[in-house]
C-alpha cells in the first residue's frame, strides 16, 4: 500500500504564491503516477496536474497551466505542487494521488489517495 499526505495549503491572497508537497510513505516498489486534484463544495474533483513515476513527464489543466508547476524529488518520494499568480477561483481542497494505469484526469481512475489539505484565495 501507499500512503500520500497532503501540506502546504494556507491563505493566501490573489496574485500571491503557494507550495503543496504530498510525501509518499509504504510501498516503493510499484510505480505510479501521482496527481493533484482539487475540489469544491458540491463540485466534482477536478485534475490540477500530474507527474510519473520518474519525473520527466508533466500534465496539467488547462485553467492552470503557466501559473502551476508540479515536480518530484525522487529520493525524498515528495512530489510538489509551486501555485503561482493564485486567484479566487484557485479556492478549493487540494488532493495529492496515485493511480498505476488508467486516464491521468480522471479521478475515478486513482487508487491512492490523501486526506487533502485547503488552500484559500482572497481577493
Amino acid at each position: 500500500q501507499v500512503q500520500l499526505v497532503e501540506s502546504g495549503g494556507g491563505l493566501v491572497q490573489a496574485g500571491g504564491s503557494l507550495r503543496l508537497s504530498c510525501a509518499a510513505s509504504g510501498r516503493r516498489d510499484v510505480p505510479y503516477t501521482t496527481g493533484w486534484f482539487r475540489q469544491t463544495p458540491g463540485k466534482e474533483r477536478e485534475f490540477v496536474a500530474a507527474i510519473n513515476w520518474g519525473g520527466d513527464q508533466r500534465f496539467y489543466a488547462d485553467s492552470v497551466k503557466d501559473r502551476f508547476t508540479i515536480s518530484k524529488d525522487i529520493g525524498k518520494n515528495v512530489v510538489y505542487l509551486q501555485m503561482s499568480n493564485l486567484k479566487s477561483e484557485d479556492t478549493a481542497v487540494y488532493y495529492c494521488a496515485g493511480q498505476r494505469n488508467g486516464v491521468i484526469r480522471k479521478y475515478n481512475e486513482y487508487t491512492y489517495w490523501g486526506l487533502g489539505t485547503q488552500v484559500t484565495v482572497s481577493s
